[in-house]
């Protein structure tokens, strides 16, 4: 009788090797866009700043939309996941959740002039890709979703808001995704801790007296 051969584990391996090779695909992809704009979307820059073969990025993502579109679930879920661990490490009330929310929203990597020229040029492609719109819902609705729990916390600790909860936090984005751009656009204009005090007041008027 023949032995059966014994498993080597290799397919977990391989499958390891080629998360790790996707994973690196697109923080090259997420590192051109800071250097080089739009033109960083270039497969071949891509490919050499992750020093594979463009044979390989074709093997991993079967089109360069593909790509980029994971590299915008990437960066968007590393700043959902920054503000949430912000959110985590706060013990306190409702608004120094709130507090620790604006601090981590207006504190580096978030603040990088780098980071606006990602950022653009995935908002530059929404229109235009079905799957950056894809990834787009998936990630807004985290971000909102997060300040929806926290501004819920604090009405059931304050009472009653001007607007309800929905509203409130689509008006609270809007204010810090303003601010940020305002910051990114020109640091001189206003500090970091000057753009939380701003978020805090807001708050405060949120609040029914």
């Amino acid at each position: 009788m023949k032995r059966a051969k014994k498993k080597t584990g290799e397919p977990r391996f391989e499958r390891k090797l080629a998360d790790a090779r996707r994973q690196a695909l697109v923080e090259a992809t997420i590192e051109c866009l800071k250097r080089f704009g739009h033109d960083g979307l270039s497969i071949r820059r891509i490919s050499a700043q992750a020093k594979v073969s463009i044979g390989l990025i074709n093997h991993h993502f079967p089109t360069k939309n593909a790509l980029v579109a994971e590299a915008y679930r990437h960066f968007n879920s590393e700043l959902v996941g920054g503000l949430r661990q912000a959110v985590a490490q706060s013990t306190g009330t409702p608004r120094e959740q709130l507090r620790a929310f604006f601090q981590a929203s207006f504190s580096p990597p978030n603040l990088d002039s780098d980071v606006l020229a990602v950022w653009v040029v995935f908002w530059g492609l929404y229109r235009h890709s079905k799957d950056i719109q894809r990834v787009q819902n998936e990630t807004y609705h985290g971000y909102v979703d997060l300040l929806r729990g926290m501004l819920a916390d604090l009405e059931r600790e304050t009472g009653p808001l001007r607007f309800n909860i929905r509203l409130a936090a689509i008006g609270l984005t809007a204010l810090i995704d303003g601010l940020w751009l305002e910051w990114c656009l020109d640091p001189d204009n206003f500090e970091p801790r000057e753009a939380v005090e701003l978020c805090e007041a807001w708050i405060e008027r949120l609040e029914a007296k």
